[in-house]
């Protein structure tokens, strides 16, 4: 996984712009969190359930504005799944892929967050993206 401006997934291949960062803001801005999986190959043509959410330094989950106007916490579901082309070498891991861009998050400055995946309801340590935001910036006299 990796935090970029922007990201596409075109192919079976990500195409990223401003990739690499963990500081961020203060004011808020587009991102993009592209990720690449390693499918083994006996697992082909089988269905991922993956849950991204956007946490606090304290776990607790950030909320966002809904289209209703209610505060509902930032959560993005997916599926992936991958077949095997003809031809691939037996053992072959498969490669999946995934870009998801956000417009503007309503982000405190000054603060720790982390974005973490859940592959199956199962979460590992390196499946977390965590990046902190600038402090405010003082007000410039006029």
């Amino acid at each position: 996984m990796l935090l970029a401006d922007s990201a596409q997934e075109l192919a079976g291949k990500l195409y990223i712009l401003g990739g690499g960062w963990s500081v961020t803001g203060p004011d808020p801005t587009p991102s993009a969190i592209a990720i690449k999986f390693d499918i083994p190959w006996d697992r082909a043509n089988h269905r991922y359930q993956l849950q991204l959410e956007l946490l606090t330094s304290d776990g607790e989950p950030v909320m966002v504005p809904s289209a209703s106007g209610e505060e509902v916490p930032l959560l993005i579901t997916a599926q992936v799944e991958a077949g095997r082309p003809p031809g691939l070498k037996p053992g072959t891991a498969l490669d999946g892929a995934m870009a998801i861009n956000f417009g503007p998050l309503p982000l405190e400055p000054d603060t720790r967050y982390e974005w973490r995946l859940t592959i199956d309801g199962r979460h590992e340590d390196d499946w977390s993206l965590p990046f902190t935001t600038r402090a405010a910036r003082p007000p410039q006299p006029s």
